[in-house]
């Protein structure tokens, strides 16, 4: 066999797989080729020592924006991805039916880290979001857009996985739970899941809660008061509970006003861990507080949350989340990426979305990324 990569020596750890241990990972044509102890090096292959670092299946975030240039809350992809050692990036509904186009010819295709969406119901996606302009898309109704998000996600069903919908007092305004009614059946007309942002209310988190079905999901799950998931005591509230026995998946989707300290102490307390861990970054909290997805990942470390459910979380999870089953893993076959990292040891300072810090003991420390079977290192170097 002739490899192109290989990665010698790591701990490769891999949720999918149940797998934790030291060997080696190669990669062929674009795809994982095999995972063995002592796999010899072929002529013209690019060994990498990866000794005493974590080799994981690469890190998918689930709820970017990344229609740079296009709409006003767009950061680059790639800048983003070695930043956060993420080779995937699902875009949360950035564009809609009446903007798709630019953004899969401009952004989606001429990129290297691997691009998918969620295409918002609204005709043109999230368009008004900056530090002067704020607009909730969903607070006309005039801009919902079924047939037309139904014919753009069936001509792009390679790149587009789902649907997406804003509500709340400040994302759909007067428009209330309607739009998300909409989006429903969109979703139903497709045969796609549906991602659903929440915001302060009305509508409120149970509202929203019970129109979704399984395999959908809410993101901004772990959002701090009002519309928080626990109730004034600290319990997970009896809607959160019932709708993950039916199959809702919930992500914590941190942002820059949806991810709490307190909130997430609560739920892990409980037992109930997010089963997505992503950054919805975008124009506004790539500079804080999200920076990027490893150190959303690494605040989750900190709280105490094990390493593998934090892997899991962010890669096996999300490829379940948007049905993409050859990603997530480094199952022999399976898409060609990984992310090299170690977890650095120290002092850390975190903050949340509510501007409450943590100093936590523990950094993932993005090391190297591969991607579509070649190296390519967080700066860029291949």
């Amino acid at each position: 066999m002739t490899y192109d990569l290989i990665l010698k020596g790591g701990r490769v750890i891999d949720p999918a797989q149940g797998m934790d241990t030291v060997t080696d990972v190669a990669f062929a044509g674009g795809k994982v080729a095999a995972i063995e102890p002592n796999i010899a090096a072929t002529n013209g292959a690019d060994v990498r020592d990866v000794s005493g670092r974590i080799v994981a299946p690469g890190f998918i975030d689930l709820h970017t924006h990344v229609y740079w240039g296009g709409t006003s809350l767009g950061v680059d992809a790639a800048d983003f991805a070695r930043r956060s050692g993420v080779t995937t990036l699902i875009d949360a509904g950035s564009s809609g039916p009446g903007n798709f186009k630019g953004f899969l010819k401009h952004v989606i295709e001429p990129s290297e880290p691997r691009i998918f969406a969620y295409i918002h119901v609204s005709f043109a996606g999230i368009f008004a979001f900056s530090k002067r302009i704020m607009v909730g898309e969903s607070s006309d109704m005039r801009l919902m857009s079924p047939a037309d998000a139904v014919e753009v996600a069936n001509a792009n069903r390679d790149t587009i996985v789902g649907i997406k919908v804003r509500v709340g007092r400040n994302a759909s305004g007067a428009s209330g739970i309607a739009p998300l009614d909409i989006a429903v059946q969109v979703a139903e007309e497709l045969s796609m899941p549906l991602m659903v942002h929440i915001d302060e209310p009305p509508p409120t988190y149970e509202d929203v809660l019970v129109r979704l079905r399984p395999g959908d999901t809410l993101t901004h799950c772990f959002r701090p008061f009002p519309n928080s998931p626990i109730t004034g005591q600290g319990a997970v509230k009896t809607a959160v509970l019932e709708a993950r026995k039916r199959g809702v998946l919930f992500d914590v989707g941190h942002g820059m006003g949806s991810f709490s300290f307190k909130v997430a102490r609560a739920m892990l307390d409980a037992g109930f861990m997010p089963d997505t861990i992503s950054s919805d970054v975008h124009s506004l909290n790539l500079e804080g507080p999200v920076f990027d997805q490893a150190t959303t990942l690494s605040k989750f470390l900190c709280l105490g949350t094990p390493l593998t459910d934090v892997i899991r979380a962010t890669t096996a999870n999300v490829a379940t989340a948007i049905r993409r089953p050859e990603l997530g893993t480094l199952r022999p076959g399976s898409a060609g990426d990984a992310t090299i990292f170690t977890v650095g040891e120290g002092s850390f300072p975190y903050i949340d979305s509510t501007g409450e810090r943590m100093n936590g003991n523990k950094r993932i420390l993005v090391e190297g990324i591969a991607l579509r079977g070649h190296w390519w290192h967080p700066a860029g170097n291949r």
